[in-house]
């Protein structure tokens, strides 16, 4: 598969919804999260992200303009003893009392469905990472409708073991915007990962989202020998 820009991707994408980067940094040393949430609407454009003890979550930037907090609230982001969770809605949750349950990340999401959006019939995306004893290994979730037909459920799991350092992998709701947004189609996209370096990391991410339609970002590096957690959130409501 070929390495792809993500400055590219992303700054040649007017509208890739909500998106999930992991991987790991050049130097070997970290895993690389990103997280980011865009808007349309004035309900989806009215969010933040705020630190939770095991995460982030999404809050209402102007409570008096939250009309619906039906898919727009919700944990991105929890942490599990050694494993991370990040996802684009509440399957957080779900893939986080599945894992405290014995249950795999694919198993725990076997409950779940696209969200009910129609006409955009919104994937749920979802990434898990794990780190012990040094070795990291991480998967990437996708459940969608069969092109728009909602009577038929697509579930993709794709499993990335020892991942190579300076490499990482992207998935986003939609391939573009549109009416209705068309979901994103295929693998996870291959990406570099340039940088050691947390704040540059956040820069590039968030400097090559579309100005009008990006919300929030949240990115963490995790270091694979200590498990030390550095993080980032960027809001464009302050």
């Amino acid at each position: 598969m070929k390495t792809l820009d993500i400055k590219k991707l992303l700054s040649e994408n007017a509208y890739p919804g909500r998106g999930i980067v992991i991987g790991k940094t050049p130097d070997g040393g970290k895993a690389a999260i990103g997280y980011f949430i865009m808007g349309r609407s004035v309900n989806s454009r009215n969010r933040i992200f705020v630190e939770t003890e095991d995460g982030i979550e999404t809050k209402a930037f102007d409570e008096s303009k939250l009309s619906d907090p039906h898919l727009i609230i919700y944990a991105p982001v929890r942490a599990l003893e050694n494993k991370t969770i990040v996802t684009n809605g509440d399957q957080t949750d779900t893939i986080y009392e599945g894992m405290k349950q014995g249950l795999s990340f694919e198993q725990s999401l076997r409950g779940r469905e696209y969200e009910d959006d129609a006409p955009n019939f919104t994937p749920r995306i979802s990434g898990i990472l794990r780190i012990e004893n040094d070795k990291y290994n991480y998967a990437m979730s996708i459940i969608k409708s069969d092109d728009g037909n909602p009577d038929s459920i697509h579930r993709f799991t794709f499993a990335y073991t020892n991942p190579i350092k300076g490499e990482g992998h992207f998935i986003h709701t939609y391939m573009s915007d549109g009416n209705p947004l068309p979901s994103f189609e295929g693998e996870p996209e291959k990406i570099s990962i340039e940088t050691d370096d947390l704040d540059e990391f956040t820069t590039i991410l968030w400097e090559n989202l579309n100005e009008d339609n990006k919300v929030s970002l949240f990115t963490r590096f995790i270091d694979l020998k200590t498990g030390k957690a550095e993080s980032r959130i960027v809001n464009k409501n302050k």
